[in-house]
């Protein structure tokens, strides 16, 4: 499976990331880091639960307002599922020991001039980069 190149679309996604780490920041003073966003809305809630459903609301509802726009998403998934739920329990290991995801530490960790961002993304980024490395050229999968 090759993977598809879109920069114009790339490029506007990043920029509505941009744009909602920055509201974030500037209404609530917080870092808009979806798993601890995520976190504060299981039980038991945190006390400001309303922004935190707004805000992975608003993360859920907009792919379906593009689609029903006219829009397209493709979207391929060349693994099994159980192969996606070992990588998903992998991604929430490395959430828990990096202190954050890849959000909260490379959009605005960076943003802030984070030492601590700044070496967790680029630690994020070899890792993506030895797996896709392995998965395409050792094991010679997708």
């Amino acid at each position: 499976m090759e993977t598809e190149f879109t920069p114009f679309m790339s490029l506007l996604g990043g920029i509505l990331i941009g744009i909602a780490a920055t509201l974030l920041m500037a209404f609530h003073g917080r870092i808009a880091g979806m798993t601890g966003i995520l976190a504060g809305l299981i039980p038991p809630l945190s006390p400001d639960w309303q922004w935190r459903a707004a805000f992975m609301g608003g993360a859920v509802i907009s792919p379906l307002v593009y689609i029903s726009a006219g829009g397209s998403i493709p979207f391929a998934l060349p693994i099994s599922t159980a192969a996606l739920i070992f990588g998903g329990i992998l991604v929430g290991i490395g959430v828990y020991l990096g202190s954050g995801c890849t959000s909260g530490h490379g959009v605005c960790g960076i943003a802030r001039l984070s030492p601590r961002s700044i070496a967790a993304t680029a630690t994020f980024m070899v890792a993506a980069f030895a797996t896709v490395y392995v998965i395409r050229h050792v094991i010679g999968g997708a």
